[in-house]
């Protein structure tokens, strides 16, 4: 019976040990007003002249910064100084993981305990014999590798995503394009207009043409930052996602399913311009297939699109570098980093196969959230033989020319806004020429939008790393808030912009020579515990 007690404890104490583990002792923080009154909470961010507060049951509290006393206003202008600073995922960690892990390990326990009462039982039954104590070696080692194998499926199925890391990719498309998170997505603001030349090399013209989109603010791209792996992953077919994106590619390009709305294959109905995109009915540009070209403005280990289930594409080179390895039936697998990701292909599926990430389909079988295009004309229907030759961008920069041929004869589509007039606040003006005449068309519409480059504003917890000088030039120091930190360092990386390793340490240093770097802005990316702490380096 001593054996069966034994062994039961130590089942207790190993799930009770994993269970700890995975919360972090934060105390809330007392913040002082001007008005003698005394509030608690963790300092969550700042916006329009606000301080957020998140009260430990979670409620949100915001009040402007001017009435809290010097000290906490001073406390609070360093938080802003320090707003790029990443810790998020220890603070995603903190909010998202207790309840379901608890309900996962309670069914690992169950099974471990009746592990147990198996292993004690043939313990009794065989006690006389040398035998017995063969099987609770063997309970032991099933124990284990229950545990192991569902803590490992576990951290696959939750993976939050590091949203300074995850900016790189963007970064060579900015400024125009503009990307800003908060606790739950990475948003995209575009226009939805890429720099290469569109629609030309389209043999089946619907009639639309590229108008630039305002996908900002609350209309902007939103790419979970804590992807769920789905239980049952949705395919991406002639039936699911036929309204609406299913990725944003890293130019702020909607990506749409490879099927349209009418079920045909977009690419081999000759829809699609020499890039893989056209234009949709609300005059709206995406594209339809994986967006490989963009590696000619990117570094190849970077991703070239995120799906809106939160996981991001790439194209024949895995992100180490190395070259693509298999596919699965969603068209992609899972990295040396245990996080799932997709592949981009010439051949369908093209980029997702299925969903392999959780997400909300509404009733027009689109995904949601998403950003919205703006119509300012009745959609159109095809022009049978037209083959579109050049889409180029008219003097002024406010419009397009679009040239096609029709039976031997070359025809065009000179569009463009202007500020004012009736009935909307814009003006679109096209003027159709055909070889006999031109024929003039206006219609208002929606008023054309600036991308503007914003403070990227994070929550984040009081456990940190502080570098200086930052900027840094020949030197830079690097100071963890808890000492007690700095042995549980497993990495330490900076990584330039375009995605390029510059420095590695398998153990905390706190000073790193940058003498040999070029004048820039980096990420210095340290593993603490199994959990990544991000901070931005400027070298001057």
């Amino acid at each position: 019976m001593r054996y069966i007690i034994a062994l039961t404890i130590g089942l207790l104490s190993q799930v009770a040990f994993a269970h700890d583990s995975n919360y972090e002792n934060v105390i809330a923080k007392e913040w002082h007003l001007t008005n003698g009154k005394t509030v608690t909470g963790f300092f969550f961010m700042c916006k329009n002249g606000n301080i957020y507060l998140e009260q430990e049951n979670h409620n949100m509290l915001h009040f402007p910064i001017s009435e809290l006393i010097t000290e906490d206003r001073h406390f609070v202008n360093k938080k802003i100084e320090q707003i790029t600073e990443i810790n998020k995922k220890l603070e995603l960690n903190r909010i998202s993981k207790p309840n379901t892990e608890s309900t996962d390990k309670s069914g690992i326990f169950f099974l471990l305990f009746f592990s147990a009462i198996i292993g004690s039982i043939f313990f009794f039954k065989f006690r006389q014999s040398k035998i017995r104590y063969f099987f609770p070696i063997i309970t032991v080692g099933i124990m284990s590798s229950l545990y192991s194998f569902t803590a490992e499926n576990w951290k696959k199925k939750f993976t939050p995503t590091d949203p300074l890391v995850m900016d790189l990719a963007f970064i060579p498309f900015k400024p125009e394009i503009n990307t800003f998170w908060d606790n739950n997505y990475f948003h995209v603001e575009s226009k939805g207009i890429a720099s290469h030349e569109m629609m030309a090399g389209i043999t089946s013209w619907q009639q639309q043409v590229p108008i630039p989109q305002c996908y900002v603010g609350s209309n902007s791209w939103s790419i979970p930052l804590n992807p769920v792996l789905a239980a049952s992953p949705v395919p991406v077919n002639t039936v699911h996602f036929i309204r609406g994106a299913l990725a944003i590619a890293v130019n702020g390009v909607p990506i749409f399913n490879p099927y349209t709305n009418t079920g045909v294959d977009a690419f081999l109905a000759g829809q699609l311009d020499n890039f893989g995109g056209h234009s949709g009915r609300a005059d709206d540009y995406h594209y339809h297939l994986a967006p490989l070209h963009l590696y000619n403005q990117t570094s190849n280990t970077l991703p070239i699109a995120y799906a809106l289930d939160g996981y991001a594409v790439y194209g024949a080179v895995e992100p180490d570098g190395s070259s693509m390895s298999t596919l699965d039936l969603n068209h992609g697998h899972f990295g040396s980093d245990g996080v799932y990701h997709y592949h981009g292909t010439a051949t369908a599926p093209y980029m997702v196969g299925n969903m392999v990430g959780v997400v909300t389909e509404d009733a027009t079988n689109q995904i949601i959230p998403q950003a919205q295009a703006s119509p300012i004309r009745p959609f159109t229907s095809p022009l049978g033989g037209a083959v579109i030759t050049s889409c180029i961008p008219n003097g002024t920069n406010n419009g397009y020319i679009l040239s096609y041929t029709l039976s031997g004869q070359i025809y065009s589509v000179d569009y463009s806004w202007l500020p004012g007039g009736n009935p909307g606040p814009y003006t679109y003006t096209f003027n159709f020429i055909t070889p006999t005449g031109t024929t003039t068309q206006t219609y208002g519409g929606f008023t054309q939008c600036d991308i503007v480059a914003g403070t990227n504003e994070i929550p984040g917890p009081e456990m940190g790393v502080f570098l200086y000088p930052n900027p840094a030039t020949d030197q830079l120091s690097i100071e963890l808030s808890n000492d007690n930190l700095e042995k549980d360092v497993q990495t330490m990386m900076i990584y330039s912009y375009n995605g390029q390793r510059l420095f590695y340490s398998d153990h905390y240093t706190s000073k790193i020579n940058t003498s040999n770097f070029s004048k820039g802005v980096y990420i210095l990316k340290i593993k603490v515990r199994g959990t990544d702490m991000t901070k931005k380096l400027i070298i001057e």
